[in-house]
């Protein structure tokens, strides 16, 4: 595919995957019955949040998360369903108020390694701040969840997904927008950079400093690779078997 057609194709795959938001994969909020709950449910479900990160999903016993959350049993059942459906409300509040702002940055920045250092910088303050406990929630998440809760796990493996496209995406277009060269390699430098989300996540989790982790973001950035020179021009030496560059005249 010459260099006009990749970057024809990846334009007309932005614009459709720019159609989906970013955060698609949400379990509808519960529809409450009977009386009108007498609890503000986003400091429930912040309540609920520390509960799953300190016990895990599973361990986290009902009475544990009414006593956290100060409803009584029947007022958490009328209100989110069940404990699954509560773990992924709490889950979605989580990216809502702690993510979705510096996933929506990265996408809005002009600059691709602007968008990227901004997004890795954030993401470490994020991870290692004293609001929530340390790490990624949908990343660390899957460590609490048994194969058996195939709703959950369904739902997190999709939301970790997400990241990856996010990633993808935003390559994509700064390929189109020549910031980065044609033949990059843009699926592997998505799922590359996701892994190394993912990573942060867990050494933030087991204690690493806001410090380190933005000296790893900045290592990250050496992935991106250096968009052509202006006026060079890829040209191939037939005698040496090779590419070289060759500037115009």
């Amino acid at each position: 595919m010459t260099v006009t057609g990749v970057k024809n194709f990846f334009a007309t795959r932005i614009e459709e995957e720019n159609m989906k938001s970013k955060k698609q994969t949400q379990l509808a909020p519960h529809k409450s019955k009977g009386r009108p709950r007498t609890f503000d449910r986003e400091v429930a479900l912040h309540r609920a949040l520390g509960v799953f990160w300190r016990s895990g999903y599973e361990p986290a016993a009902m009475s544990e998360l009414c006593a956290a959350m100060e409803i009584n049993p029947p007022s958490l059942y009328a209100a989110f369903g069940n404990k699954a459906q509560l773990f992924m409300e709490a889950v979605q509040h989580y990216e809502d108020v702690y993510w979705n702002a510096t996933w929506q940055r990265m996408e809005d920045t002009r600059d691709i390694r602007e968008a990227m250092a901004t997004f890795f910088s954030e993401a470490a303050g994020i991870l290692t701040s004293q609001e929530v406990p340390c790490g990624c929630m949908v990343i660390l998440a899957a460590t609490n969840v048994s194969q058996e809760a195939k709703e959950v796990n369904d739902a997190l493996r999709a939301l970790r997904q997400e990241g990856r496209d996010c990633f993808l995406t935003r390559l994509k277009r700064a390929v189109v927008e020549e910031q980065l060269p044609a033949n990059t390699d843009v699926a592997s430098l998505a799922s590359t950079l996701n892994t190394i989300l993912e990573g942060m996540s867990l050494q933030a989790r087991d204690g690493m400093s806001s410090v380190e982790l933005k000296r790893i973001a900045a290592t990250a950035m050496t992935l991106l690779p250096a968009k052509d020179s202006e006026g060079d021009v890829p040209q191939r030496d037939k005698s040496a078997g090779v590419k070289t560059r060759k500037k115009r005249s």
